[in-house]
């Protein structure tokens, strides 16, 4: 029944014209591309055979776990990644602009910029150039960057009072580019603190399947009861279940630790 549901997704091209329908980018369908599904039926197929529908059950959840882990950390990564090369690129602008550089010249400048930070101020920089308002362009170029969307807010915010008060814009960027790179530092020194508390939950995790290990060693045969009758079955996708969210929840508080 899974694998005929999987047969059963819409091919790429439907889900592109689904998602124009929904706001936001089409990344959110990203999920049903072609192989996104190949780990849960593995991990749903290899628990099948070791251990019934319930070890199917527990499989998928298995998966399903270790596939949402990586994805947070890629998307952590990312968040990273895009926030520390929007405060150079920031420096840059406020270093070019107290020189005596046009404000056009300093966002049409980011040759030097890594490019999720050329993506984010492709349009403030055609906005610039055709006089348009360059603190919406700012925010338009934040729509498909979600994680650094509040640092743009504080950028855009910066111009818009520039441009309506006459404050040197050098200054005011000078100081949200401080702000912004103080703050993606302090995320990198928190984040390599919790590396400690990351492998330590790992090996929490851990602990259960080491347990059942250390009863089949010594003839308790876990392994065939969970495998055996209905109730086995329940308390092996119970207990997947539980370490699943504990993993889940675990991650969460990790999270939240980190500034944004």
């Amino acid at each position: 029944m899974l694998a005929a549901a999987v047969l059963c997704l819409p091919p790429p091209a439907a889900v592109a014209r689904l998602g124009a329908l929904r706001p936001g980018p089409v990344a959110t369908w990203s999920w049903r591309k072609p192989g996104a599904a190949v780990p849960l039926l593995a991990g749903g197929g290899l628990g099948l055979v070791l251990a019934g529908p319930g070890g199917a059950v527990a499989g998928l959840l298995v998966a399903a776990t270790v596939r949402h882990r990586r994805a947070a950390r890629r998307r952590e990564a990312v968040t990273a990644g895009t926030a520390g090369e929007l405060a150079a690129a920031v420096h840059r602008m406020a270093d070019e602009l107290a020189a005596g550089a046009h404000p056009a010249t300093a966002l049409g400048g980011t040759s030097a910029d890594g490019p999720r930070a050329r993506a984010l101020l492709a349009p403030a920089a055609a906005a610039s150039r055709l006089g348009d308002d360059v603190p919406q362009a700012l925010r338009r170029g934040a729509e498909h960057h979600p994680e650094v969307r509040a640092d743009v807010e504080r950028l855009a915010a910066a111009w818009a009072l520039s441009d309506r008060s006459g404050v040197p814009l050098a200054e005011l960027l000078a100081g949200a580019g401080a702000d912004l790179g103080q703050r993606v530092r302090f995320a990198a020194r928190v984040r390599a603190e919790l590396a400690g508390p990351r492998a330590t939950a790992l090996v929490l995790t851990a602990l259960p399947a080491l347990g059942l290990a250390l009863g089949q060693l010594v003839g308790a045969d876990p392994l065939g009861v969970l495998r055996g009758g209905l109730l086995g079955q329940a308390l092996l996708v119970v207990g997947v279940a539980l370490a699943a969210a504990g993993v889940a929840w675990t991650e969460q508080i990790l999270r939240a630790a980190v500034p944004r």
